[in-house]
């Protein structure tokens, strides 16, 4: 159903874009904590950001549960019971509908309502906000909680609009679960979310064909029920973990890493690597040996060991190998995790197709069509071909700043930021876990609190300075983007021919680093260091609307 338009125009403190964890924690933060007048947008129905839109079978949060929450109110903490050790996309759901519900926060929140327009006017100095309802609001300040996997990459194929099936793009669900059951499906990518609706949808398809081009590394998530009493042991010492969370590269609190998988003998790495792949989760990436990421001698234990547990597990050789990953290092792409997902492949019913050797020429009224010309006929078809990470979602907005200088411009060669939180030329837009940030390396809701109160405390600055305006210096940002770069080059991650981490996975797209990775306790001081310093590296003015009033 088409939205209605409206030609309102208001005025605002603040405005917010977005009601996923970022959206929500703003409004909370700058509306009830410091008193600012806040409107939100979400082009959702309803709360949830990214887990509003991916509802596909299978979708589950990658950190455990217990960490994948807000730290920021003790009762909610202690009052919200998670049912399992990483919880699946409708709890999350339920989880971030009793959050708004709790803080009253949907009355600040606009949904069915996208952002179109975003422009910044100098001599007012505000930022004038369009939408697709027509509306025209203006605030002095602007949060973007857009999210960093929030634009799915569009098709690539030719002929998508001539099937005559059911196409399904798993960043963006239908609300009503469709049914597989008896029916020919195909999906294409076996990236996180590919892994995870494969999983599934082998249960109930009549024949699933998976159309796959870059193996994945995936490894045990070692899901299972919430223990009582390990819930009753985090609830009574969550201070104690938050603190270790921000106090970690990845925003959990593992303790175990060691040194190097070179240093220790092959018997004792192999004894390392068995355990973190029995207690699951992100622990073989981040918490077996330190050096996996930045060694490639390291990581190539690793990918033996993860290949060679794949072909343990899947029956026909064949099959095994092209489930291998074999032309990139381990963790180069974010690791997917994963439930009997390569017992799927010992299935009758579950073919695997390998579109590198033989790629998809197009999709046809029937089915996928094959460089050779062999077609595989198909009911349904579901797309889990990734996402325009972390500069997708703004660039979607048209975001214009000074001088009309518009983003899409400035970030022609790729993301410039200053701690991923705001560019040059964009005053008072703050970029909650933008580019160049921790973000997607660290635990998002905790990088979001982190993002939001650096934010709020800014703002509070300025208006206690009797000034209005922040903005980054461009030799701060130039500084900052080199030195992204430089962490980058450091590690393994840019040998990567496909990993969106790099922007590699949109035709196009240029690629530069798109996380920090320098680890979220480093970036955490560095940001303490720069308000220590007066905010080093930001302009601070007011303006002449400021001086005028």
């Amino acid at each position: 159903m088409a939205a209605s338009t409206t030609t309102a125009r208001t005025t605002h403190d603040v405005l917010i874009i977005g009601a996923g964890f970022a959206g929500l924690y703003a409004v909370h933060k700058f509306r009830d904590q410091l008193g600012l007048d806040v409107l939100a947008f979400d082009a959702a129905g309803d709360v949830g950001g990214t887990w509003y839109w991916n509802r596909y079978p299978g979708a589950r949060v990658d950190i455990e549960s217990v960490h994948y929450s807000y730290s920021f109110d003790e009762d909610l903490q202690q009052e919200w019971h998670w049912t399992e050790k990483f919880c699946a996309q409708p709890e999350i759901l339920s989880y971030l509908g009793h959050v708004a519900d709790r803080f009253d926060l949907r009355r600040s929140i606009r949904f069915n309502t996208r952002v179109t327009g975003l422009t910044w006017d100098d001599d007012a100095a505000e930022w004038e906000l369009r939408t697709d309802r027509g509306g025209v609001h203006r605030a002095k300040y602007v949060i973007s909680g857009a999210g960093t996997l929030s634009v799915p990459k569009k098709p690539e194929f030719p002929g998508v609009e001539d099937f005559r099936g059911e196409v399904y793009l798993t960043g963006n669900w239908p609300h009503d679960e469709p049914s597989f059951e008896g029916r020919r499906v195909g999906i294409i990518g076996v990236g996180s979310s590919g892994i995870q609706a494969i999983s599934e949808l082998a249960k109930t398809a009549g024949h699933l064909t998976v159309f796959q081009r870059t193996p994945n590394y995936a490894t045990p998530i070692g899901n299972e029920p919430t223990d009582p009493a390990e819930e009753a042991a985090n609830k009574a010492g969550y201070r104690r973990i938050r603190e270790a969370s921000r106090n970690h590269f990845l925003g959990v609190p593992y303790t175990d890493v060691q040194p190097s998988a070179l240093a220790v003998s092959a018997e004792e790495r192999r004894r390392v690597f068995d355990d973190r792949w029995n207690r699951g989760g992100f622990r073989l990436f981040i918490d077996a040996f330190g050096d996996i990421l930045f060694d490639k001698a390291a990581n190539d234990t690793a990918a033996d060991y993860i290949r060679d547990r794949i072909r343990e597990r899947v029956h026909d050789p064949a099959t095994a190998e092209l489930l291998c990953p074999t032309d990139y290092p381990y963790g180069t792409k974010r690791p997917p995790l994963e439930t009997d997902y390569y017992e799927a492949y010992n299935r009758d019913d579950v073919e695997l197709v390998d579109v590198k050797a033989n790629p998809v020429a197009e999709i046809t009224p029937r089915g996928v069509r094959l460089a050779d010309g062999t077609e595989h006929e198909l009911d349904c078809l579901v797309l889990a071909t990734g996402f325009d990470a972390c500069t997708g979602p703004l660039l979607a907005m048209n975001i214009v700043g000074r001088d009309g200088l518009a983003l899409t411009e400035h970030w022609a060669d790729g993301p410039q930021t200053y701690l991923g939180l705001m560019s040059a030329g964009f005053p008072n837009l703050f970029m909650i876990t933008g580019p160049q940030s921790p973000s997607v390396l660290y635990n998002m809701p905790l990088a979001i609190e982190d993002h939001v109160d650096f934010a709020a405390d800014a703002i509070a600055h300025l208006r206690q300075s009797t000034l209005d305006v922040i903005e980054p210096e461009a030799d701060a940002e130039r500084a900052w983007v080199e030195h992204t770069n430089e962490l980058a080059q450091a590690t393994l991650l840019p040998t990567s021919p496909t990993s969106w981490y790099m922007g590699a996975n949109i035709p196009g797209k240029p690629r530069r680093v798109l996380v920090y990775l320098g680890g979220a306790p480093a970036y955490r001081a560095k940001c303490a260091e720069i308000v220590h310093n007066g905010y080093q590296g930001f302009r601070l003015t007011g303006s002449a609307a400021l001086v005028t009033a």
